[in-house]
């Protein structure tokens, strides 16, 4: 009788869980892709090779955990939900283990960035829900379908079809639900201050526009109206969505904003680098982008915007609007 009960009890929570986790990540999988590749980098994991797939692995982790969790709320296939649980949970303990011991990959975005947990909170957290799936495992015939098998599976491959339409959505466009230091209303002077008594840095903290006469960020900040086009390097950008954005520029140039071009690349820093000079001038003549140039830490770009290239929109330093170059027709100025 008490098994039972626990197992219901275990049922509930453990479902309702990896739902949630599930969900936090599926509205933003390039997140969990970044994720992984710091995971699978030279330093921490050595699996370089599989930096690749980070992508798709991250998609099928995501997907499974959130229609597992489904799986396990409405009864179906209780022996391959509760076992398939178990070492998914296994992945997730030994990740967060290696975490909190080796102090490496210090946030394992294992809910996403919804939820900040440290390393050792999150591995105790997994150490927890394992318990909780053990016990799943002594109970596992008291597991029933909730109405009946034909509705348990139907809920399955519903689940498993919605999970695919999002993160297909999300993939071509932007996050559904942006979690992040820079979602739309966000002020990023404000975002930018530390929190009395506290040591920790603040939500946005390595954000710059970086340039050969200085940090343009304040200056962008003090715009009525500015417009940030993001991308990783420009070696890595999609070259059709400069393309598509240099045309939205060119209007937003015409409508009174204020135009900075945000990258990684070293060849930013071309007062130092000289022979870069010509293959920046390049870039730019090539996408008809003549503005502000400046540099930035790639992790906080691609925190910015999970697209490459991006647009940004800032008015009196407030984020006003996001868009990926595949929405470039749909930029509001």
């Amino acid at each position: 009788m008490i098994l039972k009960l626990l197992t219901h009890i275990s049922r509930i929570l453990v479902g309702l869980l990896f739902i949630y986790s599930g969900f936090v990540k599926l509205v933003d999988p390039i997140g969990s892709q970044y994720k992984f590749e710091e995971y699978f980098s030279e330093g921490v994991l050595n699996l370089e090779f599989l930096i690749p797939v980070a992508l798709p692995f991250a998609i099928l982790l995501i997907v499974s955990e959130l229609v597992l969790g489904v799986m396990l709320l409405v009864g179906f296939k209780p022996k391959f939900t509760v076992w398939s649980l178990f070492g998914l949970n296994l992945i997730f303990l030994f990740l967060t283990w290696y975490s909190y011991t080796y102090n490496k990959v210090t946030d394992c975005g294992c809910f996403g960035d919804a939820i900040k947990l440290t390393p050792k909170e999150t591995f105790y957290k997994n150490v927890i829900f394992m318990v909780f799936i053990v016990i799943l495992i002594l109970g596992i015939k008291f597991i029933k379908p909730l109405i009946s098998n034909k509705i348990a599976s139907l809920s399955t491959y519903i689940s498993v079809f919605i999970s695919l339409i999002i993160a297909y959505y999300v993939l071509n466009h932007l996050p559904i639900v942006d979690f992040r230091a820079y979602a739309i209303g966000t002020n990023i002077e404000q975002g930018m201050q530390y929190q009395e008594g506290s040591d920790d840095a603040p939500p946005i903290h390595d954000f710059e526009i970086s340039t050969a006469d200085g940090d343009k960020l304040e200056e962008m900040l003090s715009k009525d109206k500015a417009m940030l086009i993001l991308m990783t390097t420009t070696e890595k950008v999609n070259k059709e969505g400069m393309l598509e954005i240099s045309k939205v520029a060119a209007k937003a140039k015409s409508s009174g904003y204020e135009i900075y071009v945000l990258t990684s690349d070293m060849m930013m820093a071309d007062v130092i680098y000289e022979e870069n000079y010509d293959a920046l001038n390049a870039f730019k003549k090539e996408y008809n982008l003549p503005y502000t140039f400046g540099s930035c830490d790639e992790k906080a770009i691609k925190t910015v915007i999970r697209a490459n290239p991006g647009i940004v929109t800032v008015k009196k330093g407030i984020i006003d609007g996001k868009w990926n170059w595949t929405d470039a027709d749909d930029v509001e100025l």
